[in-house]
């Protein structure tokens, strides 16, 4: 699994590793039921603390990406989200709601913000 972290980008390393793991999830790099690197694995590998890395990992617990059984590991979901009977509009919305706080952080326009969207929608749904 190759992840990178900017530690110039304005969202925080928990942030940048929970939407990277999201992403490959999303688009088949990580497979349904692919194992993690532990918790400590990672934030060795990474140079992050491991609470910083076990607060993406809840994250992702909590958005139905992941799973994790005790001490047999973490694994990617075979189904995201939806085994969880998690609010999709809701999360939508907060996610939608972190994207314009960023843009707006960012000074960029909403024309130029809704194409970033799209762009990453179209290359997640393989347009």
């Amino acid at each position: 699994m190759i992840l990178h972290l900017d530690p110039a980008s304005p969202l925080p390393p928990y942030e940048q590793l929970r939407a990277q793991i999201a992403t490959m999830a999303a688009t088949g790099v990580l497979p349904p039921l692919t194992r993690l690197p532990s918790i400590r694995q990672l934030a060795r590998d990474l140079g992050l603390a491991t609470a910083t890395v076990a607060r993406a990992f809840r994250e992702l617990e909590r958005d139905g990406v992941i799973e994790t059984r005790g001490r047999h590991g973490t694994y990617v979901r075979e189904t995201p989200g939806s085994a969880l009977g998690v609010d999709a509009e809701q999360r939508l919305a907060e996610a939608a709601q972190v994207f314009a706080v960023q843009a707006r952080q960012l000074g960029v326009d909403a024309a130029r913000a809704l194409q970033q969207a799209k762009s990453a929608l179209d290359a997640v749904t393989g347009r």
